[in-house]
């Protein structure tokens, strides 16, 4: 990788051009047996770490890997970082941690720094110079909204529902929820995932109203057929079999939890909806880029290494994966409901496990953000 830093380069250059080099590091080039990108070195002017103790933070999803695998594998630690990752409560927490430095980055959705960016909701000049993964939600609904729909889905000769499934086989049970005075609820995990517009888009494509965003509500509940609201991701199966929502949008392996837990059916998953969607990214303020230029670097060719690890052989790797994120301090969800997102299959229901190529095409090939060829790279000016 070449050094930047030479006469001529101001610092804003310097960690421009650093960040684009080492997003690209991970997007193409051919890799040694450990995954590293061959020739791989100090891009920062003075090749240094210049702060070796860093805290990230992250939520308890399976698209956290990246982090979980740069750290039990010593990929941070390789590049002279002693990383602390600590789970956060939920997406906003985690966005106030980085922002007011508690936390020096974190995985992030990817609306999330833009949203800072244009000051839409809290104003804060954040980067995201990695993407993290691709693809990974559904929608997921309860037992007892399954049991109110299932027989009037289309069956294939097996016997088991087509798939995608529209929102309008919800449509007589949210008249039958309004008939007896209840609001339909379903949760999404924050205003500015995609979850979040995955799921609007689903129901309104369905003929059901998500609701508006008006200047008087900012919940973006005006006139919904079907009222949204936030709930953190590891709290949504309990949310859903204590019958505060009906269902919900969210990414593993919460959907498959449910699953496990015979308390909901996933419905539909979101390559279904909309296919490639940009999901968790490494983001990380703009200033720390500016400061630390070497350190990001070293952040960030740990990562691309571990994602390189994640997607080796075929994805041989995933197995000691699914073992470190069921631990506590990570995902800490049991291991077969982990390993039922990172196989390149979905079960919907207890006897019906899919080939999910579509899902997989980010949950799998991607490495929790690898594609076949390249990553998304976010760069500073653009997306690479």
């Amino acid at each position: 990788m070449t050094k930047f830093g030479q006469s001529g380069f101001s610092r804003r250059m310097v960690v421009g051009a650093l960040l684009a080099s080492v997003a690209l590091a991970g997007c193409g080039g051919s890799k040694d047996e450990t995954g590293a990108q061959p020739g791989v070195t100090a891009a920062s002017a003075g090749g240094a770490v210049e702060k070796p103790v860093l805290k990230l933070g992250f939520i308890k999803l399976t698209d956290m890997a990246p982090l979980a695998i740069a750290k039990e594998k010593g990929f941070f630690a390789e590049e002279g970082l002693n990383v602390t990752l600590e789970p956060q409560a939920n997406w906003k927490v985690l966005l106030d941690g980085v922002i007011g430095g508690q936390l020096d980055g974190a995985h992030m959705l990817a609306g999330q720094p833009l949203a800072a960016t244009i000051g839409y909701g809290t104003k804060a000049d954040l980067i995201a110079p990695l993407s993290l993964d691709l693809n990974g939600n559904a929608i997921t609904v309860s037992n007892k909204v399954w049991d109110m729909v299932k027989g009037d889905l289309q069956r294939s000769a097996d016997g088991k529902p087509v798939h995608p499934i529209s929102a309008s086989v919800l449509k007589p049970v949210v008249t039958s929820f309004k008939q007896q005075g209840k609001p339909f609820n379903m949760g999404m995990v924050f205003p500015v995932s995609t979850h979040n517009y995955e799921l609007r888009y689903w129901l309104a494509a369905g003929g059901l109203n998500p609701g508006f965003y008006t200047p008087g509500d900012i919940k973006g509940t005006t006139s919904a057929d079907v009222q949204l609201s936030v709930t953190p991701p590891p709290q949504m199966p309990a949310t859903l079999e204590a019958g505060t929502i009906e269902g919900y949008c969210v990414g593993e392996p919460w959907n498959q939890a449910a699953v496990q837990k015979k308390i909901g059916v996933p419905i539909v998953t979101d390559d279904q909806i909309w296919h490639n969607n940009p999901e968790k990214v490494f983001s990380i303020r703009k200033d720390f880029a500016e400061k630390y230029p070497g350190t990001t670097a070293a952040m960030l060719r740990a990562i691309i290494r571990a994602q390189a690890w994640l997607d080796a052989d075929g994805g041989a790797n995933r197995k000691e994966a699914v073992k470190i994120l069921s631990q506590p301090n990570y995902v800490g969800a049991d291991e077969a409901v982990i390993a039922a997102s990172m196989t390149g299959k979905f079960t919907y229901e207890a006897d019906d496990t899919r080939d999910a190529p579509g899902l997989s095409t980010a949950e799998q090939k991607s490495a929790m953000g690898r594609r076949k060829t390249r990553p998304s790279c976010y760069t500073p000016g653009g997306v690479a």
